[in-house]
């Protein structure tokens, strides 16, 4: 609430200064031209002000564009008073202000630009995507730096799913920034694998992820695709085979598919080779994930009491939550009478609070999750949500 107070405060305070400087800016040119005019401020002015007071925005709105003729020396005034109205959520009176600027004649190149990419702004604020990648386009096409246009397509293609233009957009934008965009293409060509997967186009999928390995052979995203086009085919050594290479591109990300390659390595019979794969990872890390699977073998091969121990002796090298849940688990196991109802309630216990962790945190702006996403849900940036799953970052 007193946020919106001061809001309103500001805009009261900003929007008539506004007026009245660039009003002032121009009438100053026309006196040294000795122009007509008596060099007062115009009654339209304080009418203005008064329905602004008065909280009636729009007939405002009105009086000020009337009074201010646009020229080189008012237009600056236009954009803000149109970002003012923005900035507090009123799109459709940004967009009438800057609607205005742009139907008026003479503005320059740039003002012209300048009024384009603001009115965009506005279209985007009110969802209308199409209208904001028309008016971008068209600054794209006139202005020497097209980066801030450009960028905003690359919001606007995106969110309609429009992969193809993305990805020529992004090109474009590297080219003019001098950014790197091969790990955003990689994605964007990830996307374009999933909708094919979904289509039940494997081979088109197949050439779209090996695309994507070329723009940036760390994709992990392209390999953990790879596999499961494979395992979907029934062939589990060729999957087993991709989704060992996360180890080397992201090893956080192995744990997205321990099940999976469990499964797969069942299935090809090659116990050895999944326990070997477990311990090699553990080594690596110490990843709880990959502790905790490991646990689980262990336990189905040599029972619980092996496992509670092989467990203990992690919690000491890497203390952990999880970890200590499931030697709770494995000690209730052993135990009976109220020794065992004890350790279960305990297990509960922490089992209830390790459910309200959030097990994905994006590096860049802090959003959590508890499922993992390729693009970040807070700031849009891709490959920046990474699975957590210690107990440092709690």
């Amino acid at each position: 609430m007193l946020s919106e107070v001061f809001d309103v405060a500001w805009l009261l305070l900003l929007l008539p200064v506004a007026v009245i400087s660039g009003w002032i800016a121009a009438r100053q040119d026309q006196r040294s031209k000795k122009r007509k005019g008596t060099g007062e401020i115009p009654s339209d002015y304080f009418k203005g002000l008064n329905l602004l007071l008065n909280e009636q925005p729009d007939k405002a709105i009105e009086v000020f564009i009337k009074v201010l003729e646009v020229d080189t020396e008012t237009v600056e005034t236009h954009l803000m008073l149109g970002n003012l109205f923005r900035r507090r959520g009123e799109i459709e009176r940004a967009t009438r202000i800057h609607q205005n600027l742009i139907a008026r004649p003479k503005l320059d190149h740039h003002q012209r630009s300048q009024a384009l990419f603001e009115l965009a702004q506005d279209y985007l604020k009110a969802g209308l995507l199409d209208r904001a990648e028309n008016l971008l386009l068209e600054y794209a096409e006139i202005e020497k730096d097209p980066e801030p246009a450009l960028r905003q397509l690359l919001y606007v293609y995106q969110q309609e799913k429009e992969w193809d233009q993305a990805i020529a957009t992004a090109k474009r934008f590297a080219r003019a920034s001098g950014e790197s965009a091969d790990e955003m293409i990689a994605h964007f060509l990830c996307e374009q694998a999933e909708d094919e997967i979904g289509r039940n186009n494997p081979e088109q999928a197949k050439a779209l992820l090996k695309k994507a390995l070329s723009k940036d052979p760390d994709s992990v995203r392209a390999n953990i695709l790879r596999g499961q086009i494979a395992r979907d085919a029934g062939d589990c050594k060729k999957a087993i085979r991709y989704w060992k290479k996360i180890e080397n591109q992201d090893r956080r990300y192995l744990p997205e598919v321990l099940g999976q390659l469990s499964e797969c390595f069942k299935e090809t019979g090659n116990q050895d080779g999944w326990l070997q794969l477990l311990n090699k990872a553990l080594e690596k890390d110490r990843a709880i994930p990959v502790m905790l699977k490991l646990a689980e073998e262990i336990e189905a091969s040599e029972g619980s009491s092996a496992a509670r121990e092989f467990v203990i002796e992690e919690l000491r090298q890497q203390p952990s939550m999880r970890g200590l849940s499931r030697m709770i688990h494995l000690s209730a196991v052993q135990a009976d009478g109220q020794s065992k109802s004890d350790l279960e309630t305990l297990e509960a216990i922490i089992e209830r609070v390790l459910k309200s962790r959030k097990n994905y945190l994006c590096e860049h702006c802090g959003f959590r999750g508890n499922a993992m996403h390729w693009q970040c849900p807070g700031c849009k940036r891709w490959n920046t949500v990474k699975p957590v799953w210690d107990d440092s970052d709690e």
